[in-house]
């Protein structure tokens, strides 16, 4: 079992920034991705971006790219989620989740709140 702990949402006005952190633990030896997603009132929840644990690889939305960078620590097991020039499409609860080699996204944060203002 994984568990994740987000952190970082807030109120912020449009422009702004904010940083989002993700702490995994338990079994988190077989994970081999990290990921954001983000769901808006009355909408699917999206993918943001993802990063790999082994190589630091990234992927983003087409929405988010250039505004949110992905990190990793991978000696705290802690992903984060540095965005930037934020918009009030940006708002929604954005939820951490962790990957198991060819098993997907199989554990999820409670979800933190990002609201931005116009």
């Amino acid at each position: 079992q994984v568990q994740l702990v987000e952190s970082g949402g807030g109120l912020v006005q449009a422009g702004g920034s904010l940083r989002l952190s993700c702490a995994a633990s338990g079994r988190t030896f077989n994970m081999n991705a990290m990921g954001w997603f983000r769901q808006a009132p009355q909408k699917e929840r999206e993918f943001v971006a993802s990063i790999t644990w082994n190589d630091g690889n990234t992927d983003y939305t087409d929405s988010v790219k250039g505004r949110f960078t992905i990190s990793r620590d991978n000696a705290k097991r802690t992903v984060y989620l540095q965005m930037n020039t934020l918009k009030p499409e940006d708002t929604a609860v954005y939820y951490c989740a962790a990957s198991q080699l060819y098993m997907g996204y199989r554990y999820w944060g409670q979800g933190t709140q990002v609201t931005v203002s116009s």
